[in-house]
């Protein structure tokens, strides 16, 4: 498998997972600009009423000002530098919405004492909290790869060095090779099958065999 060169996520959805899961090395991005519409600051889980985004508010820090990151027009900020605002409480609310949606999952109370402290504080980096999110996800899935940062922003890396999967990030009118297979989900009586939703549904739902799931697909991408 080859080094892998990736954008860190709210913890990701499946497909960024898929080159993930084999890689002896994963580089992360450091150097780029925030940008919107991005898996930066947003996941999708399996509600009760079908696909629910799940949205982390965050700070302007170039000009102070409160942003559902819709509203951030102005000059590109590094990602680094991105702030998370607190005044909407949203990590409390997103993990009320994990318990609502994952409560009668499989493999829920068995992955709840991992993921849930990472709820309950209130980290100021989105960057770092991010990071620290998908981690907790390699220790769920038993997964250890090397960990490094880019020390620059290359727009075309060098292939021989790593593969260059940062294009997953992108949350808007993105269009996989990929036809997912159908696996559990706690919801699918009433709205069916729901493909590359977070990383966390299939983990809920599949447990130690999410794994081999995202296995399936290593040549896919």
């Amino acid at each position: 498998m080859s080094n892998i060169l990736i954008h860190p996520s709210y913890f990701g959805t499946i497909a960024q997972y898929i080159p993930l899961i084999n890689a002896p090395h994963v580089v992360f991005e450091k150097q780029d600009s925030y940008q919107k519409q991005t898996y930066r600051n947003r996941t999708y889980i399996y509600g009760a009423n079908g696909k629910l985004l799940l949205n982390i508010p965050i700070i302007h820090k170039a000009s102070g000002e409160k942003s559902l990151d819709a509203s951030v027009k102005r000059n590109r900020q590094s990602y680094t530098d991105i702030r998370i605002d607190h005044q909407f409480k949203s990590l409390a609310i997103h993990w009320k919405s994990l318990e609502a949606a994952y409560r009668s999952s499989p493999y829920f109370e068995f992955y709840e004492d991992q993921f849930q402290p990472l709820f309950e504080g209130k980290p100021e980096s989105l960057y770092a909290f991010n990071i620290q999110c998908m981690q907790t996800v390699f220790d769920a899935l038993g997964v250890a790869p090397e960990i490094s940062y880019t020390e620059s922003y290359e727009f075309t890396p060098d292939p021989e060095l790593y593969k260059d999967y940062r294009y997953l990030v992108n949350a808007k009118n993105q269009k996989l090779p990929i036809v997912f297979e159908k696996y559990t989900q706690v919801f699918e009586n009433k709205s069916g099958f729901i493909e590359n939703l977070s990383i966390l549904d299939l983990i809920f739902n599949e447990g130690p065999a999410a794994v081999s799931y995202l296995e399936k697909y290593q040549d896919h991408l």
